[in-house]
């Protein structure tokens, strides 16, 4: 490859002042095939007395054809290389480097010639698509207006037809009647298939995907990913899929590029990625995340530390001081990105890859799986139950009119919800968005009178409380909530917002010190850190703060929502793990809210799945992962992304259809049957049973489960995970089959806080 003398764009593709006189031109790619080719790329942010490096000497190549997987933390300067692709930085930016399309320079281009380019030979889909689609005008007239933007013969009419026919092809039901909806009546699933339809529109060459599932339930996820691949083969576009999400990677991506601190430090094949990483950081982003395949069989290993702040990076490596083999050297020079043994679809930014890759450091042992707590430490617990909820209902009344109301329908949002919690104990309560996980635990925190049914904590009836009876009660049962940020008033220090609770219940001010110092140690944070406020704290210390205050009263039960889905991957280990450690010291029970089941699985002894505001099976986890007899269950299972490619390419998938149906349709029989794929399969017969009879709860196998033809499941193509306990593992993403890491060893005890 030739080199080019480097660049110094701004963000409009002005050439910054002091910059070499290159001329971008339209110097052939040296390899004919390559569709896209960034080099030496690096996007500075200047700041108020400082520059924020955002991306720094970035290299990269995509095919054509070819699916690239870009993945790595927040804050690593993943989306801020694809947005200098599409020339979409704002105006301060200053581009180092050369961006190469189709052999072409896109930097120094005009707006008018980059405009030209969008949409019809470099598209994006972006993360969140209710903010990228505009909301006056409707999905059909935003896909026409595509098409017209980049073929001026092509009438209104003709562009009309051609949108309904794209929203057809991303799987939108009714097309016709959808084109004339507004983006607000779309759901979040449909939007994003509406992007991807804006994006497909003009059959461009690539597509970049900024993290396209992130806001997405599983389900929806693997809906969204199946229509990406589809309109990858339809158009022939190469893909760049930006994600943190490293399973979703692993079953779709033909090569990786690993970024960190503004860099790519590793790029490779999904399987040299995976099963033979060669840089310490990916090793680590392997060894921290929970595994639907092995969860809940061994201890998750944390990647201790947090990313360097890009406008003051220390001398040598940017990993060094998270690094556990990192030596003096890496501390005073950065490595560049090398070839692997040769390889030269392998490179690695580490000064110990040679040690890696011969087997001299072993990558299973870089990071040791962390101790349980000892025997002594842990806390002597009666099997009593502590949270009894049955046949709790919550109903909103639909209403329409500004001075006459009146009621035109009903929202079950929770409807007929039982399950119970005993001491030492977790229960995941799962499902997709809008199946009222979230009302449910409302309703239970809220200690009132429940519209319908019974809630019962520490064995007393919640609608027989008084004011004073409630408030003592408050004590036992805490929360912990999705965004530590959020939930913490950035006015108060530490101190304050950790004693809050006990400030309520009157506790005088030297114990609300001493408890506060005592819960902050418990939590991993040091008792100095009481005068600093939330903002000066990293995502995960800030949800350890939360976890503080949800302690400080000695609760009998947390219920936590969704407590790691705002964290990125390396963070949530190790809240993951001081959960369990907190629940062995102190025989805490936990409510455990979350869409990611290999969380739940890493941590819940029990699980309930709920599907419009009921649970339609639960069980002991085992049960209901190895075994789920349910197909919404199932469907769920079968949808997680595994982070290995092996697994994965082996794994048939159950794509349910559709969205999640109003919780206000009162339809009869059974609410799953518009998209339970054993619906169809069964006969006549029993279609007609499950139009006509809403099935109960009744025990099958090892479940409790909402079916009535649960024992007829294995007319379902697709499993769940293959790697089951008490079932030989596949290799595994660092090496041998059983080794600590992604799989441990499927025969063995689970962690000690099950």
């Amino acid at each position: 490859m030739t080199e080019r003398p480097t660049q110094v764009i701004d963000a409009h593709g002005r050439r910054a002042q002091g910059a070499p006189g290159t001329q971008a031109g339209n110097t052939p790619s040296s390899m004919p095939n390559r569709l896209l080719e960034v080099r030496d790329l690096s996007v500075t942010f200047p700041q108020p007395g400082r520059e924020v490096q955002a991306v720094r000497g970035v290299n990269y190549h995509v095919d054509k054809g070819e699916f690239l997987g870009i993945v790595g933390e927040s804050g690593s300067g993943k989306s801020v290389s694809s947005l200098a692709v599409m020339g979409l930085l704002p105006s301060s930016a200053r581009i180092g480097g050369d961006i190469l399309f189709e052999g072409k320079s896109l930097l120094g281009r005009s707006d008018k010639d980059m405009s030209r380019l969008r949409g019809d030979g470099i598209s994006i889909i972006f993360q969140d698509p209710l903010s990228a689609l505009t909301p006056v005008y409707t999905i059909g007239a935003q896909i026409a207006e595509a098409l017209q933007l980049h073929d001026s013969k092509l009438s209104r009419l003709a562009a009309n037809v051609r949108a309904v026919e794209l929203l057809k092809v991303v799987g939108i039901p009714n097309p016709e009647r959808r084109a004339q909806a507004f983006p607000h009546e779309f759901s979040g699933g449909m939007r994003q298939r509406a992007m991807i339809a804006i994006a497909i529109a003009n059959n461009p060459r690539l597509i970049i995907a900024d993290e396209p599932t992130t806001a997405l339930d599983v389900t929806i996820q693997a809906q969204i990913l199946e229509v990406l691949q589809k309109a990858k083969e339809l158009t022939g576009a190469a893909v760049v899929l930006i994600t943190h999400d490293l399973g979703v990677v692993a079953g779709n991506a033909d090569r990786i590029a690993v970024m960190y601190a503004g860099r790519i430090v590793e790029t490779g094949t999904v399987d040299q990625v995976f099963h033979q990483p060669s840089m310490p950081y990916t090793i680590g982003l392997l060894r921290s995340m929970p595994n639907l395949a092995t969860a809940g069989h061994q201890r998750l290993v944390p990647l201790e530390g947090r990313p360097p702040q890009l406008d003051n990076l220390a001398p040598g490596c940017p990993f060094a001081p998270r690094c556990p083999v990192a030596i003096d050297a890496c501390r005073t020079t950065e490595p560049p990105l090398a070839m692997v043994a040769g390889d030269p679809l392998n490179a690695s930014a580490c000064l110990r890859v040679d040690e890696i890759a011969r087997g001299s450091l072993e990558r299973a042992h870089l990071y040791p799986v962390p101790e349980p707590v000892p025997a002594a430490e842990r806390a002597e617990v009666e099997p009593e139950k502590v949270l009894e909820v049955a046949g709790l209902k919550r109903h909103f009344p639909l209403t329409k009119g500004s001075v006459f109301r009146h009621t035109i329908g009903t929202v079950r949002a929770v409807d007929g919800v039982s399950f119970q919690i005993r001491s030492g104990q977790t229960l995941g309560l799962v499902g997709e968005s809008g199946c009222g996980k979230s009302t449910t635990i409302m309703e239970i925190l809220e200690l009132a009178k429940p519209q319908a049914g019974l809630v019962s904590i520490n064995g007393t009836d919640v609608a027989t409380l008084s004011a004073k009876e409630r408030r003592a009660l408050r004590r036992d049962i805490q929360v912990v909530f999705q965004d530590p940020m959020a939930s913490l008033d950035p006015r108060l220090p530490v101190q304050d917002l950790v004693a809050e609770p006990l400030t309520v219940h009157g506790v005088p001010a030297a114990e609300r010190r001493r408890k506060v110092a005592e819960v902050l140690e418990l939590v991993g944070l040091e008792p100095a850190m009481a005068s600093r406020y939330p903002h000066e704290f990293s995502g995960g210390q800030r949800q350890r703060i939360g976890i503080a205050r949800a302690l400080v009263t000695d609760p009998k039960i947390v219920v936590l929502d969704e407590p790691v889905s705002a964290l990125d991957v390396s963070i949530q280990a190790g809240v993951i793990n001081l959960l369990a450690d907190l629940q062995e010291k102190l025989g805490l029970s936990y409510l455990f809210v979350a869409h990611d089941l290999a969380v739940v699985r890493q941590i819940a002894d029990n699980v309930a799945v709920m599907y419009l505001g009921r649970i339609v099976e639960s069980g002991p986890s085992e049960a209901i992962f190895a075994n789920p007899v349910h197909p919404y269950t199932r469907a769920l299972l079968s949808a997680v992304p595994v982070p290995d490619p092996t697994v994965e390419r082996s794994r048939s998938r159950v794509i349910l259809e559709g969205d999640l149906p109003s919780p206000t349709d009162a339809a009869g029989g059974c609410n799953f049957r518009t998209r339970c794929p054993l619906y169809k399969l069964i006969d006549p017969a029993g279609q007609e049973q499950c139009r006509v009879k809403d099935p109960e709860q009744r025990p099958v196998r090892d479940s409790q489960v909402a079916c009535h033809h649960a024992e007829r499941i294995e007319l379902m193509a697709a499993g769940t995970v293959p790697a089951a306990p008490n079932e030989p593992v596949a290799p595994g993403p660092l090496g041998e089959p059983g080794e600590p890491g992604q799989h441990g060893d499927p025969a063995g005890p689970r962690p000690s806080h099950t």
